[in-house]
């Protein structure tokens, strides 16, 4: 029944949990059961993308046609064996204690909070302050799409291999992608991520200036796809491999082969990079975690100069 609460065993632990029948997703029918079903099928290629990172959740509480609010701090009300990973900078900004959702049970906790969506960091503990990738999010501003991402993405991958890196690439599970390139070097700072990202993204903007833009301005958006490299800093967030969405349909930030996105921009085929809960827990199945080198591979990041300005 509807708001009936129960004890259940859940991944080895007892989880309270309610309204299983709720619809979260109109669209589909997708219910809270649904949703707890689906964390619990990823969990396993998940958690090493979210454990130990301070999550910040996304909350549905009706479903995706409600409201939605972002919840940084771990509340008193939580289990107590999911433990909080601090993060800020004292004396600048305020330190909030994030939950770390670092076992089945948790991820499965945080959809019964209408938790949709997992955002994390790319810095973890012990040490958030150490960025363990770079993120390149590739955001299209209309009539540009998901093809246009697609276009960039094989061309910074080209400028990935010249330098010697490996980069993953993943959906957003909206219009976007997003390139990451591990280091996981405990001498990384956010310094270098965030000036190697830069760069980057001023050299494609100079290189592509009717295609590409490296500048949030909504004026210089549209029909060009920004390269969001300021998402590399110590309290910026990005969707966590593997997390819904809060759209109208419950689609996936999902890890891609680069085939996947070859294939893709040469059939101009924009479905192709849009897959839904059943999808993914499909694709995990056949192929495991096409995201797991980003948990171990280690890299060194090359200076990387920005171009010069354009005379």
């Amino acid at each position: 029944m509807v708001g009936e609460r129960q004890r259940a065993r859940v991944a080895g632990r007892e989880l309270a949990v309610s309204s299983l029948d709720k619809v979260l997703y109109p669209a589909t029918g997708t219910t809270k059961a649904d949703v707890l079903r689906y964390y619990l099928g990823v969990a396993e290629v998940m958690l090493p993308h979210v454990a130990g990172r301070p999550v910040t959740l996304r909350r549905f509480p009706e479903g995706v046609a409600g409201a939605s609010f972002y919840q940084k701090t771990c509340p008193d009300g939580r289990p107590g064996w999911i433990a909080t990973v601090p993060l800020g900078r004292e004396g600048r900004e305020k330190v909030v204690a994030h939950c770390d959702l670092a076992e089945p049970a948790a991820l499965a906790w945080a959809a019964q909070q209408g938790g949709l969506e997992i955002h994390v960091p790319m810095g973890r503990a012990p040490d958030p302050a150490v960025p363990t990738a770079v993120v390149f999010d590739l955001d299209p501003g209309a009539p540009a799409d998901v093809l246009d991402c697609a276009w960039l993405a094989l061309r910074i991958r080209e400028a990935f291999d010249h330098l010697g890196l490996q980069a993953v690439p993943k959906t957003s599970g909206g219009k976007g992608l997003q390139l990451y390139v591990p280091t996981n070097r405990p001498d990384t700072t956010y310094e270098q991520t965030r000036a190697f990202s830069h760069a980057l993204a001023l050299t494609f903007e100079r290189l592509h200036p009717d295609r590409v833009v490296s500048q949030q301005k909504k004026t210089l958006r549209p029909g060009k796809v920004l390269i969001d490299w300021s998402q590399n800093h110590l309290t910026k967030t990005t969707v966590c491999a593997y997390s819904l969405r809060g759209r109208e349909h419950p689609t996936v930030s999902t890890p891609l082969a680069w085939d996947e996105v070859a294939a893709a921009d040469a059939a101009g085929d924009a479905a192709a990079l849009r897959f839904d809960h059943e999808d993914v827990l499909a694709r995990v199945a056949e192929h495991g975690d096409r995201f797991a080198t980003v948990a171990t591979e280690v890299q060194t990041l090359p200076p990387l100069e920005p171009p010069p300005e354009r005379s």
